[in-house]
């Protein structure tokens, strides 16, 4: 018996019944017409317009929930400091002698209104500017050197090693004996907190880097110059900038600690000045101040970075 006129038969009585066959992909069913939405269509499906107003509508979301996440989080300290400052609570952290928000608001708007806490706001950054780019030149510089070649490394790291311990705020007394101004002195300081931070990283990025892209650069002929820009300064980048972040942080704390020793300007100035003539609000102020500037500053590196490296954003493992 032929069994092809069976196999006809059959194809015919499905068509003619009226229902289509199911569609299966690759992976499995297709999603039914009857799961959308009215009027919805695959992303893949719509217009090149509409493909983006989709996507700039997912990024302005997700904005929003980075701005949210972040309102919560600073709301719920300033709640915390207001319900202690409020029923002055002396549970192992004392409260008694700390200002209200209020207090450091009013004192925010005496200061504002002179001179004096723009001119040390502006020196700080100066300074931490001048020392964090130092910094960055001589870290970065070095870092490549020392993790692409070995003779470089056995000649520089044994001195560094032996200068890494000493802490930033250790320096103050021999700065002040090696450079003529203080401005100078509070620059060295600065750049000794964050030179360190930016040289290991970039060593570690170096050492890290998977030597089949380096072999596989040579064999299609590209020269050294070539390999250093196209294959090796890519591959750093990740670690030069989570170098820069962590040095950022450190150079504000050993810029803040060389105010308060020898600087006449300055957030760090201006903070132990308050400290000194026992004015509650302005010490918190400047505490404020300086993480304010913090932020801002690290704000700055990871856009520069995000900048320079968005392929970070399809990496594997990556934040969505």
């Amino acid at each position: 018996m032929d069994h092809s006129l069976d196999l006809d038969a059959k194809h015919d009585t499905s068509s003619s019944s009226g229902h289509a066959p199911s569609m299966r992909g690759p992976s499995g069913p297709s999603r039914p017409a009857a799961a959308r939405a009215p009027g919805e269509a695959p992303v893949a499906q719509l217009p090149g317009r509409h493909r983006a107003g989709a996507a700039a509508l997912r990024k302005t979301r997700a904005y929003g929930v980075r701005l949210a996440c972040a309102a919560i989080s600073i709301g719920a300290l300033l709640l915390v400091w207001y319900l202690g400052t409020h029923y002055r609570v002396e549970f192992y952290v004392r409260f008694k002698n700390v200002p209200t928000p209020w207090d450091v608001l009013r004192e925010a708007g005496h200061v504002l209104a002179t001179d004096t806490y723009a001119t040390n706001v502006l020196n700080s950054l100066r300074r931490i500017l001048v020392g964090f780019f130092i910094a960055t030149i001589a870290g970065v510089g070095l870092g490549l050197l020392i993790g692409s070649y070995g003779a470089v490394r056995r000649l520089f790291m044994p001195a560094l090693e032996v200068l890494r311990p000493i802490p930033a705020i250790a320096w103050v007394p021999m700065s002040i004996m090696l450079w003529p101004t203080t401005e100078s002195s509070i620059a060295f300081i600065t750049f000794i907190g964050a030179f360190y931070p930016i040289l290991l990283n970039t060593v570690d990025g170096v050492e890290s880097l998977d030597g089949v892209l380096l072999r596989a650069g040579r064999c299609l002929g590209a020269s050294e110059a070539k390999l250093f820009r196209h294959v090796i300064l890519p591959g750093v980048l990740p670690n030069i900038f989570t170098g820069l972040a962590v040095g950022m942080g450190v150079a504000w704390v050993s810029l803040i600690a060389a105010e308060m020793i020898s600087g006449q300007y300055g957030v760090g100035y201006y903070t132990w000045e308050a400290y000194s003539l026992v004015n509650y609000p302005a010490i918190v102020l400047g505490m404020i101040t300086i993480g304010a500037l913090g932020l801002l500053c690290s704000g700055a590196i990871r856009l520069v970075g995000g900048a320079l490296m968005p392929w970070l954003s399809y990496a594997k493992g990556a934040r969505k």
